[in-house]
């Protein structure tokens, strides 16, 4: 960022629909989330839109899992069964469509909600039978906390035919139009983040070691390589760059988010 003339700030956020909504009230110009929040706030407040500027999860890591000790192993297990999550999770926010797409009535389905850090530790602990979450996240966080992985059933919400977007850089009407040469800066210069990234992966997770030396490395490694073979690195991306996007595409996953139904 410093090459392109720009001083950055990067601070943690609460889920999507936080940045969506730091972003909204000028707290933050830009602003890391998932466009289907995006989608669901823009639909209900169109005299103050943001925009999303750049894809970066191709590949959408949305998706609910649950133990095989629990008996659920297909969508219409999930019915009665308690789902866990945090309210501003892009799975949990998205759950209703997916329960539309498997033919299960969503409101049949009890929810608790908790803070992210409590998610895979209630699971196992079968105060809920299923939570929601990204997949290299909740998947590897569950083994971490000593899941076998052939105990966890996952069920993505792409493997049974939701063709959504995932995460992307979001920014304000603002900025966008009076630093339209800052946004700019900013996109090509974190694609040139990602690439490096990409290109050597351990580097990544040292650099973010660095801003939180907390991390377990290891298991952040397991996670980036997941993410990046997975939602970063797609044959969409590998035949068109990253950050681009299938109009026709994108017009699919917006017809699928709950607020559109």
């Amino acid at each position: 960022y410093k090459a392109e003339g720009l001083d950055v700030t990067i601070d943690s956020g609460q889920g999507s629909a936080g940045a969506v909504n730091r972003v909204a009230s000028s707290a933050y110009e830009l602003g890391f989330a998932d466009v289907n929040a995006l989608i669901e706030y823009n639909a209900a407040n169109a005299d103050k839109a943001i925009k999303a500027v750049m894809m970066v999860y191709d590949f959408p890591p949305f998706g609910v899992y649950a133990l095989k000790s629990s008996g659920i192993t297909k969508p219409a297990d999930l019915v009665g069964k308690t789902l866990g999550a945090p309210v501003f999770d892009a799975s949990y926010k998205l759950f209703p469509a997916f329960a539309q797409k498997v033919g299960i009535d969503a409101a049949a389905v009890p929810r608790k909600n908790m803070d992210p850090s409590l998610r895979e530790a209630m699971l196992v602990r079968k105060e809920v039978d299923f939570i929601s979450g990204h997949y290299f996240s909740s998947f590897l966080d569950l083994k971490a906390k000593g899941v076998k992985g052939e105990d966890i059933v996952a069920m993505r919400y792409s493997d049974f035919g939701m063709d959504f977007y995932g995460n992307g850089l979001i920014a304000s009407p603002k900025i966008i139009a009076e630093k339209p040469e800052a946004v700019k800066g900013f996109i090509r210069a974190t694609i040139k983040g990602l690439k490096d990234m990409i290109a050597d992966p351990k580097a990544g997770i040292a650099a973010t070691k660095k801003k939180d030396p907390l991390i377990e490395e290891p298991l952040e490694m397991e996670r980036l390589e997941l993410a990046i073979s997975t939602n970063i690195v797609t044959p969409n991306v590998k035949r068109d760059g990253i950050g681009g996007v299938d109009m026709a595409r994108l017009k699919r996953s917006i017809d699928q988010v709950p607020c559109r139904q």
